[in-house]
């Protein structure tokens, strides 16, 4: 048996990558060309596709790794015009989960997080209607300043 996958996305942001989750349709496969648009134009420093669509996700030493699905690595699709593909990484470390259609509070509370099997990584709730990639950019460069 193949080990499961969660609906979700994943790039690779400097060390470690955003798992973007949300709902079909919710512009998880946008938010992910974003980001790999935004390493292109020196927005962000780097930026590489790890998955779309299909994670596979593993807890491992106290650190949550992404993997895309055999099938799908590489591949991003982009309604409307079809499958896309990327160079993508094989795995990486996650540091931080978007949630992306997300509805609540105007200011996300500080130091929400999201658990996969144990593992619990920073959260940032995206709400519907709002443009998740600078959100997602202040928070990296946030993290990267912290460092």
């Amino acid at each position: 048996m193949s080990d499961p996958t969660i609906h979700a996305g994943a790039v690779l942001t400097g060390a470690t990558a955003v798992l973007i989750l949300g709902a079909s349709g919710s512009g998880k496969s946008r938010l992910a060309l974003a980001l790999l648009e935004a390493a292109a134009t020196g927005l962000l420093p780097f930026a590489r596709l790890v998955a779309d669509d299909r994670v596979l996700l593993e807890a491992s030493h106290g650190r949550l790794l992404a993997r895309p699905a055999p099938a799908l690595a590489g591949l991003i699709e982009l309604r409307g015009v079809g499958l896309l593909r990327f160079p993508h990484e094989p795995v990486a470390r996650v540091s931080l989960a978007i949630g992306l259609g997300e509805t609540g509070d105007r200011l996300p509370e500080i130091n929400a997080s999201w658990a996969y099997n144990g593992i619990k990584i920073p959260y940032l709730p995206s709400p519907a209607g709002v443009d998740p990639l600078p959100l997602l950019i202040g928070r990296l460069r946030g993290d990267a300043a912290a460092d």
